[in-house]
């Protein structure tokens, strides 16, 4: 029972480490794919575009920047990553299910 739960934290990590990776690799794309109006320029630490005095930040309105950030939102939160628990939780029950399942045969 054990050796299976440590195949399950195993890839609960493995999964967490995807997670992050992609949403790392996403920034960067969006960052490369950044255009911002004349007189602005990306931050990339604030994902904006911002003007000389670092004020009045904007999202950039291209089309490649708008579809990686929004990748990059189904990647955490809001998306894969929300349905974690409730994958962690399902697997574990149904591993104890099937070992008292198991225990009433033997």
């Amino acid at each position: 029972m054990f050796n299976i739960l440590t195949g399950l934290a195993m890839g609960i990590v493995i999964f967490a480490i995807t997670i992050g990776v992609g949403v790392v690799v996403l920034q960067k794309f969006a960052d490369a794919n950044a255009s911002c109006a004349s007189a602005y320029t990306y931050n990339a630490t604030l994902q904006k575009c911002v003007n000389a005095t670092q004020e009045d930040p904007t999202d950039p309105a291209n089309a490649g920047w708008t579809t990686v950030n929004s990748l990059k939102g189904e990647m955490g939160t809001s998306g894969l990553a929300g349905w974690t628990a409730a994958i962690v939780a399902l697997a574990v029950g149904l591993l104890f299910i099937g070992a008292l399942m198991g225990r009433k045969e033997r």
